[in-house]
């Protein structure tokens, strides 16, 4: 059973922000199923954009855990906010995360989908 996108949500901030790092929600979606997007503010000032990952890269072992793929990286956060607002208005449940960590090393703060 997958767990519902408010709960995963708060879960990835506390741990985050338990972590050292920051997050902090920006849109609060569907409690149930609302996709999840990460706006990922990096050590130089750009930001990479994380969405939900198609479901033809799930593992057949784990096909209820949520991974995310690249959207966008390294670019301006105008950028993140333009693709942010027009995904908004054709999906209002979806949620958003912002995550700043000038470790620089996002690998171990949210599950992100290989190849």
């Amino acid at each position: 059973m997958r767990l519902t996108s408010e709960f995963w949500v708060a879960a990835l901030v506390r741990r985050i922000n338990n972590s050292g790092a920051f997050a902090a929600l920006s849109h609060k979606g569907a409690a149930e199923a609302g996709a999840i997007f990460i706006k990922f503010r990096n050590t130089d000032g750009t930001y990479d954009l994380f969405g939900p990952a198609p479901q033809m890269v799930y593992d057949e072992t784990k096909p209820n855990e949520r991974l995310f793929t690249p959207l966008k990286a390294s670019v301006a956060e105008a950028d993140i906010n333009d693709d942010l607002d027009k995904q908004k208005r054709w999906d209002r449940d979806l949620w958003i995360v912002e995550i700043e960590d000038y470790r620089g090393d996002r690998t171990d703060l949210f599950p992100v989908a290989e190849g």
